[in-house]
């Protein structure tokens, strides 16, 4: 089943939490933990979603290369212009669905325009 979610006005965290229990199949009385939903979210208007000014100032994202040294902290302002903000829904998501071998499967059936 194919939803569609206008991030219009909401907030960040509201519209990923919504959007994390509908590829978990959470919506749907047969849901199974270890099954693969047939959920795909198709996520849109994400630039004109609410997100705090103070936020954007304050959150960071962090990766680390393996490399000594290699850790690199990245402002949630600076992230939405270089990657769009697209690419911090896409990063919310990732965050609230399980950390298990289902999750980059279920992040396959999310697909998000600007």
């Amino acid at each position: 089943m194919i939803h569609t979610i206008d991030a219009q006005g909401k907030t960040l965290g509201r519209t990923a939490t919504a959007v994390a229990k509908l590829l978990m199949g959470k919506d749907s009385p047969t849901f199974e933990r270890n099954k693969v939903s047939t959920n795909k979210v198709h996520l849109v208007n994400v630039s004109k979603a609410k997100i705090d000014s103070k936020k954007m100032d304050t959150k960071t994202y962090a990766r680390y290369s393996l490399y000594p040294g290699g850790l690199v902290k990245e402002k949630m302002g600076h992230m939405a212009v270089r990657k769009g903000y697209g690419e911090l829904f896409k990063l919310a998501v990732y965050g609230m669905l399980p950390n298990n071998k289902l999750r980059p499967i279920l992040m396959k059936n999310l697909t998000i325009s600007e």
